[in-house]
C-alpha cells in the first residue's frame, strides 16, 4: 500500500513539475494567451488522435477487445454516477448551478488522466483510457451542453460524432482489430506527436493556474461540495465498483479497472471554463473550480489511485 502511494505521489508531482514550467512562462510573460490557445488546439485536434492511434498500434488480442467493451461500459456508468451526484448541487444562482453540475460530471480525463495512466500503467492503460475519453466526448457535447446552456438548441450531431476522441478510435481501432502496423514514415511521426501529450498538456494547465483568480470560488459553498464530490466521493465509489466487478468476474482486466479509477479521480475538466464563457455562465467560479481542483488533486489523487493500484493488483 505504501509503495503504491509513493509511486503515484511521485508521478503526480512529476506532472506538477511540468505544470510549473507553464506557471513560470505565464508569470514571466514568456507565452501569451494566443499562444496557449494555439497549444490547446494542437493538443485537442492533432495530439489526442495521434495518441489514440499510437496506443492501438498493437497485435490483436481477444482479452484486450473484451477489455475495451468493459471500459466503455464502465466509462458510461461513471458518467451516469456523476450525473446523479450533480443533482446535489443546488446554488441559488442558475448560471452557477450549470457550471458546478458540469464540473461534477466531467473530469480532466484527457489532459490529467492519460498522462498518469501512461506513467503508471503503460500503453495498455492509455489503450483503455482512450475509451473513457471517447465516452467523455460523446456526453460532454450532448448531455453536457444541455446542463450548461439549459436547452438542446446548441446540440450538434457533427460535434457529437466527429470529435478528437471518436476520430482517434475510428482511425486506430481497425489497426488493432486487423493487427496492422503503420510504416515507419507514418508511425514514427504519429508516435512523436503522441509523446508530446504529457508535457504540452501540463504546460497549458500550469499557464492557466498562474492566471487563475480563486476569490470568487472561496465564497461559494456549492463549489466546496463540487470539489469533494469530484475529487473524493466519486473516485472512491468508482474504485469500490471496479473492485466489486473484478471480484465477481475474475476475467476482467485489472489494468482496465485501474485506468477507469484514474480517469474518474482527475480534477474538473478544463472544458468547463470554455463552455461557461461560451454560454455566459459563471466564468469566475468555473475558473476557480477547475484550477482549485487541479491544485487539490496533488493531495487527493495519490491516496485514491495508490489504493486502486494496491487493491486491484
Amino acid at each position: 500500500m505504501i509503495s503504491s502511494f509513493l509511486l503515484v505521489s511521485q508521478q503526480v508531482f512529476i506532472l506538477f513539475a511540468l505544470m510549473a514550467i507553464g506557471f513560470i512562462c505565464a508569470r514571466r510573460n514568456l507565452v501569451d494567451e494566443r499562444a496557449i490557445r494555439g497549444m490547446v488546439e494542437i493538443l485537442v485536434i492533432v495530439v489526442t488522435p495521434c495518441l489514440i492511434v499510437h496506443v492501438f498500434q498493437r497485435p490483436f488480442e481477444r482479452h484486450l477487445l473484451a477489455g475495451l467493451g468493459w471500459a466503455f461500459g464502465a466509462a458510461v456508468a461513471v458518467h451516469l454516477l456523476g450525473i446523479a451526484a450533480s443533482f446535489l448541487i443546488r446554488p441559488a444562482d442558475k448560471a452557477r448551478e450549470s457550471v458546478l453540475r458540469y464540473a461534477v460530471i466531467f473530469s480532466n480525463a484527457g489532459f490529467m488522466g492519460i498522462p498518469l495512466e501512461h506513467a503508471l500503467l503503460g500503453d495498455t492503460g492509455v489503450f483503455y483510457g482512450a475509451v473513457y475519453v471517447v465516452v467523455f466526448n460523446l456526453l460532454c457535447w450532448s448531455y453536457g451542453l444541455v446542463v450548461m446552456c439549459g436547452s438542446l438548441k446548441d446540440l450538434s450531431v457533427r460535434s457529437l460524432l466527429v470529435n478528437p476522441g471518436t476520430v482517434g478510435i475510428a482511425l486506430g481501432l481497425p489497426f488493432f482489430l486487423f493487427s496492422v502496423k503503420l510504416p515507419p514514415v507514418i508511425g514514427e511521426p504519429v508516435k512523436m506527436m503522441a509523446d508530446v501529450n504529457t508535457p504540452l498538456a501540463m504546460i497549458v494547465i500550469g499557464w492557466y493556474l498562474a492566471r487563475a483568480d480563486f476569490r470568487p470560488v472561496l465564497h461559494c459553498a456549492a463549489a466546496y461540495l463540487t470539489s469533494v464530490l469530484r475529487l473524493v466521493v466519486l473516485p472512491l465509489v468508482v474504485l469500490a465498483g471496479m473492485y466489486a466487478l473484478c471480484r465477481l468476474i475474475p476475467s476482467v482486466d485489472r489494468i482496465m479497472a485501474k485506468a477507469i479509477v484514474i480517469a474518474a479521480s482527475a480534477p474538473v475538466a478544463a472544458l468547463t471554463t470554455m463552455l461557461a464563457a461560451r454560454y455566459e455562465r459563471d466564468v469566475p467560479v468555473s475558473v476557480g473550480v477547475v484550477t482549485g481542483t487541479t491544485f487539490l488533486s496533488a493531495i487527493t489523487m495519490p491516496p485514491v489511485v495508490g489504493l486502486a493500484l494496491w487493491i486491484l493488483a
